[in-house]
């Protein structure tokens, strides 16, 4: 895979390219220190991936990115934010023109500990990219290839009395949602639990975003919101989110729980609470993204009688999540992300008469 790297700072530069060297078949073609500079280099030496600063001089990131909206045969992009409120309303805008993901990045004052994240953060993000190069180049083995007959998975879809959706999304996420949340009525009769894996900060911009561009009402979620129809539920980065019962009605618990599995909000800890506070009434849908959050959550889901809906493979920009669904045989259909939005208005109506 050849790289380039996209940064104004000659510190970070050299922190994402000592990085990129710890991950065997990466080489890096070239730096650059403007937006300007990239979108040269680019054309001249064609990487497969693009590490982009955000805020740069001549050209800042979104800028390039829209640049490349133009070229034949455009690099992914991952992008380098920084955790302010510009920086995730930056990456939020860059995830919607085509970004395959983004990363912090390091804390000058933390650098050690820091560059350990990046580490942790950025080198899956480029293997998973590696692996899609591979199969586009024909060079990945037969064996290595899981052998589940994905379509022998799935059930026919029954909704039942459906009276919340749960939603498990990771990578590729934002644009996901702004592909299917816009598409829904407002009169929508059930509400929809989201855990996007993301930051502080940025699901909040996440969140405006999409209320922005959707007829349903979309939060970043607070401890004592009731859960309520026709509304979107976002958990805030950093946190976990959960349902709770408080004088009969339903509402958001966000807490500063653990993390799971390294995610925090993390699917499966919503998944639970929504097992134990609604049984069979609710409904899991795990879209795109790297892992296997949601799995434990679906099984338990599964036991209570709820349906599961997984994202199909072609539609995904990673097949993590909903592969790992779809290959338990926890799922009762494997749809396309253009015609998921059906399927949350297919089970508000088999039970929005009962949704309170």
């Amino acid at each position: 895979m050849r790289v380039l790297i996209v940064d104004d700072s000659t510190i970070f530069r050299k922190v994402v390219r000592d990085t990129l060297s710890e991950c065997p078949g990466v080489e890096v073609v070239a730096v650059a220190s403007d937006g300007k500079s990239a979108l040269d280099k680019i054309r001249h030496y064609q990487p497969d991936l693009v590490t982009l600063d955000v805020e740069m001089p001549v050209l800042n990131g979104i800028e390039v990115l829209r640049e490349l909206q133009s070229l034949p045969s455009k690099p992914e992009v991952i992008m380098l934010s920084a955790m302010t409120d510009h920086g995730a309303l930056a990456t939020t805008q860059a995830l919607r023109l085509g970004a395959f993901d983004f990363v912090l990045k390091p804390n000058q004052s933390k650098l050690e500990d820091s560059c350990a994240q990046l580490k942790k953060d950025l080198l899956p993000k480029v293997k998973v990219l590696q692996e899609r190069l591979r199969k586009q180049l024909g060079a990945t083995p037969a064996q290595e290839e899981d052998s589940v007959d994905f379509g022998s998975m799935t059930r026919p879809f029954e909704p039942g009395h459906t009276k919340v959706i749960g939603i498990g999304v990771s990578t590729g996420g934002p644009a996901a949602l702004a592909c299917v949340l816009p598409k829904l009525p407002a009169s929508l009769p059930v509400p929809l639990l989201i855990v996007q894996h993301m930051p502080p900060k940025f699901t909040h911009s996440l969140a405006a975003d999409l209320d922005r561009t959707s007829k349903i009402k979309v939060h970043e979620a607070e401890s004592g919101q009731p859960i309520l129809p026709g509304h979107a539920y976002i958990a805030p980065g950093g946190k976990q989110m959960k349902v709770t019962t408080e004088n009969g009605q339903k509402e958001i618990l966000i807490t500063d729980d653990p993390s799971e599995r390294s995610c925090k909000p993390s699917v499966d800890y919503l998944f639970r609470s929504m097992a134990h506070e609604y049984g069979r009434e609710a409904m899991a849908i795990i879209m795109t993204g790297m892992g296997d959050d949601g799995t434990m959550g679906c099984r338990l889901l599964k036991r209570h009688g709820c349906m599961v809906v997984a994202q199909e493979e072609k539609s995904c920009v990673v097949f993590g999540m909903p592969r790992q669904v779809i290959a338990a045989g926890l799922a009762d259909k494997v749809t396309p992300l253009n015609q998921m939005h059906e399927i949350i208005e297919s089970a508000g109506v088999h039970g929005g008469s009962k949704c309170r």
